[in-house]
């Protein structure tokens, strides 16, 4: 579990990225935190490892203050996955997937061993081992990326815009890949995006958060879509433009639903048993 409690960040140059932020991130759950630019989320999560440390208030880790810890060692017990990946780029795939493990004092024999399993774990082929990053497409770099940030076997995983920087085909996949890893591995996810749509499909917890990292709500998708907690977060999820209220349309090849504007956002699948 990691609990913020009354948290602030105030930078150098006076700006308040976070003021006041306090959050249970259950464990075992995938909580997302969603916001625009300047909401204070990249910072909330780069503060858990320390990359970024606050300015007031407390983070445990259950029950350990992370301002007790040495950073360093604090991150490579925690797993990170970034945008563009963060590769290595003259390290070979099995070798930028095992540096954390040989930085933990793993031989790297058994390290190499360990990242080739990786490999299968995120769905990539062991072929690309011995492959370059620049020599991998989008998609297949940000798996390696996934399967880096697991190498060292984290309970917490922490994940900023992993996927932002990949086609929509691409990054569709990604994420029901991420899905299945959570369903197999039971981490701790804290996971960063801008997209609404993303958060609501990753997240057991949704954090929206305004500017200077304050909630505007949190809980599941089915909570703050069924009850928006106010206008701004009936403005952001789209509910006040009827993109969550959707209905049923009949066409020739079958039934679809349509949003407030009457745009079709998805298809209706008969069930076994005969009902859609």
């Amino acid at each position: 579990m990691i609990e913020f409690r009354d948290v602030t960040k105030r930078f150098p140059d006076g700006t308040v990225a976070v003021d006041g932020f306090s959050l249970v991130m259950p464990s075992r759950k995938t909580t997302v935190l969603v916001g625009s630019s300047g909401s204070g989320k990249t910072t909330l999560l780069r503060m858990i490892n320390r990359m970024v440390d606050l300015t007031s208030g407390a983070i445990e880790i259950d029950g350990e203050d992370t301002s007790r810890l040495a950073p360093v060692a604090l991150r490579r017990r925690i797993g990170y996955v970034m945008q563009n990946s963060g590769l290595l780029p003259h390290f070979k795939v099995i070798d930028n997937v095992a540096t954390v493990p040989v930085l933990n004092g793993v031989p790297r024999k058994q390290a190499r061993e360990q990242a080739l399993e990786l490999l299968d774990t995120v769905g990539l082929e062991r072929s690309i081992a011995d492959r370059y990053p620049s020599q991998l497409s989008g998609g297949q770099q940000q798996r390696v990326g996934v399967a880096r940030g697991l190498a060292a076997d984290p309970n917490i995983l922490l994940m900023d815009e992993p996927f932002g920087a990949v086609d929509p085909i691409v990054r569709s996949e990604l994420q029901t890949e991420l899905i299945r890893l959570q369903r197999e591995l039971d981490k701790t996810v804290v996971f960063v995006t801008h997209d609404i749509d993303e958060a609501f499909l990753l997240g057991d917890q949704v954090v929206i958060l305004q500017q200077g990292g304050r909630i505007a709500q949190v809980g599941s998708p089915t909570e703050i879509i069924e009850a928006p907690a106010n206008d701004f977060v009936a403005h952001f999820i789209g509910a006040e433009k009827g993109k969550r209220a959707l209905s049923v349309r009949a066409t020739a090849t079958g039934e679809i639903l349509v949003d407030g504007d009457g745009r079709a956002v998805g298809v209706l699948v008969p069930q076994p048993g005969g009902s859609s």
